[in-house]
């Protein structure tokens, strides 16, 4: 496992929801006896933050705040199609001994041979194995080809985060003559992501899947869901990988 990549995560966990609202919960109850309005209003207020980021609305809106436009047409001058990984199952014993793609990264990847069926574009998968299990983007190529049927051109697997992601894949792309990319990933992620693929000199046209809509709105949106939580998670995420990319440009 890469040391640095443990690090940064659990940093990012202590930034995170829920476990960012549990510590302070936790300074309230201990200050609840020297200053009790003090404490009684972390509690709540962590209370208050727990409860509303549960809630599909607010959840909902935090993802909307990330997301880019969705491709309106598949006849943009790009040479190529780059799918990002997601992440891993580390253990799928259903699929045999081994590693099998999650569920986010199946999501990009069912775009990915949607929008190669559009536009015909070769196709670059990216991803590592930054926790040390087996790299995504060997069992990217084998599920677009086998269950897909469509052929992957380029495989970069050593990358373990986004910024390598763009790092590496932008010296295969750049070996072949290439320049012009779609980018696949979720409509949430493509906001920290282009960015990257574009420092190092690529021309980006994001094609996000998997959005977050809000305009649709019903009783059960402002009920709490294990699912809510999940999304709001994924929006500091993002919202934290952007700040801290911004700040360590470059590095």
């Amino acid at each position: 496992m890469n040391w640095n990549w443990l690090i940064t995560n659990l940093v990012a966990a202590l930034l995170l929801p829920p476990l960012n609202m549990l510590i302070v919960g936790a300074v309230g109850l201990r200050q609840i006896k020297l200053r009790p309005r003090l404490g009684r209003s972390l509690i709540a207020a962590s209370l208050l933050g727990l409860g509303l980021l549960s809630t599909p609305y607010v959840s909902s809106c935090l993802m909307a705040t990330l997301q880019v436009p969705p491709l309106q047409t598949f006849e943009h001058d790009t040479e190529v199609m780059v799918i990002l990984g997601g992440g891993i199952q580390s253990d799928a014993p259903e699929y045999g001994d081994g590693a099998s793609i999650n569920a986010r990264t199946l999501e990009r990847l069912r775009y990915g041979a949607f929008l190669y069926r559009k536009t015909g574009k070769p196709i670059l998968v990216t991803g590592g194995a930054p926790q040390g299990y087996a790299a995504e983007a060997p069992i990217m190529r084998s599920i677009l080809e086998d269950e897909f049927k469509v052929p992957v051109g380029w495989v970069e697997s050593n990358s373990r985060t986004t910024r390598e992601n763009a790092r590496f894949s932008a010296r295969i792309l750049k070996q072949a003559g290439i320049s012009r990319i779609y980018l696949v990933s979720h409509s949430w992620h493509l906001a920290r992501a282009v960015p990257e693929f574009e420092r190092e000199g690529l021309v980006v046209v994001p094609a996000g899947t998997g959005y977050a809509s809000v305009n649709h709105i019903g009783l059960f949106d402002f009920v709490p869901d294990y699912r809510a939580v999940a999304n709001s998670v994924l929006a500091f995420h993002e919202w934290i990988g952007l700040a801290w990319y911004r700040i360590s440009k470059g590095s």
